[in-house]
């Protein structure tokens, strides 16, 4: 077809371990234990029900659903219409012998020449290395450690990741942030933000300890708060930690004049710090969590 490229990408990797047992890892896609997916460096699969037959999901901005499902096998998923193109990526896994097995991923997609150049210069970098981290944490999982480096992540990679990095949302200050309530009765400005969490980020809220300097007033079970007083004003700000994301809230109270002053100027600027400090600790916090391979690893029969 005229305007068009065809992309394939290839990997594969030998590993010293049962067809089985890699395949029953394979079986596990999307569960909330999945063993594979590198989460949470990198988008973790969803679907909207257990792996099989017409499950619909796909990861980050990537979109498709399974249309091929051998269990302990192969599984492969097409892309849904309004994605990088009409293709596919499967996962399949072939025995070599009682003891070994191949696992490989193959991507082919036909796309616009103009989503082709983009996803040459900033999408396969990124899915290079997160199909050679599935690989990793195959080999993990199924071996209980890597007998090998782990894959490289490219500076390329790494910048795509910066620059696509979830970003934090304006919500209300939580309810359950008890702390943060009950530091002033009358706050003069209170708001929040927040970010999800993916497996494997702690659920402990003094792991996000160092989001802001300031001193430590309490902590109270998901729940840990921060502040200083000052002549013209009080500052609190709570880092509240649930099952499935994480809220950074701020409550202010005004003194005097002076206080007031300061933060007719401080609010242009305090929304962007607030999201700008909790983001870049919820990437560092990311990047510093256990691989999925390590963390779900078992025996599989």
């Amino acid at each position: 077809m005229r305007g068009t490229r065809t992309l394939r990408n290839v990997h594969e990797r030998i590993v010293q371990a049962p067809a089985e047992t890699v395949g029953a890892l394979v079986d596990r896609l999307s569960a909330p234990d999945d063993p594979l997916f590198p989460t949470p460096v990198w988008p973790a699969m969803v679907l909207d029900r257990p792996l099989g037959v017409g499950a619909d999901g796909g990861h980050g901005r990537i979109h498709y659903r399974v249309t091929a499902y051998e269990p302990g096998r192969s599984v492969r998923f097409d892309m849904a219409e309004d994605g990088l193109g009409t293709g596919y990526h499967r996962l399949d896994v072939e025995p070599l012998g009682p003891d070994r097995c191949r696992i490989s991923h193959v991507l082919e997609v036909t796309m616009t020449v103009g989503k082709f150049a983009f996803f040459k210069l900033a999408i396969e970098p990124v899915h290079d290395t997160m199909v050679e981290e599935i690989f990793d944490n195959a080999e993990r999982a199924a071996l209980g450690s890597l007998p090998h480096p782990p894959a490289r992540r490219p500076r390329r990679a790494l910048l795509v990741n910066r620059l696509l990095w979830v970003r934090p949302a304006g919500v209300p200050v939580p309810p359950n942030a008890r702390l943060l309530h009950g530091a002033f009765e009358r706050p003069d400005f209170t708001d929040a933000w927040r970010l999800p969490l993916a497996p494997g980020m702690p659920r402990d809220p003094r792991a996000w300890r160092h989001v802001l300097p300031f001193t430590e007033r309490g902590a109270d079970g998901h729940e840990l708060m921060l502040g200083e007083d000052a002549s013209h004003l009080d500052f609190r700000a709570s880092v509240l930690v649930d099952d499935d994301s994480v809220t950074l809230a701020t409550a202010v109270r005004l003194h005097n004049t002076r206080g007031r002053l300061y933060l007719a100027m401080a609010r242009r600027v305090h929304p962007y710090m607030a999201r700008r400090a909790l983001r870049r600790a919820h990437r560092r916090i990311a990047f510093a969590a256990r691989p999925a391979g390590e963390r779900n690893a078992r025996t599989a029969v």
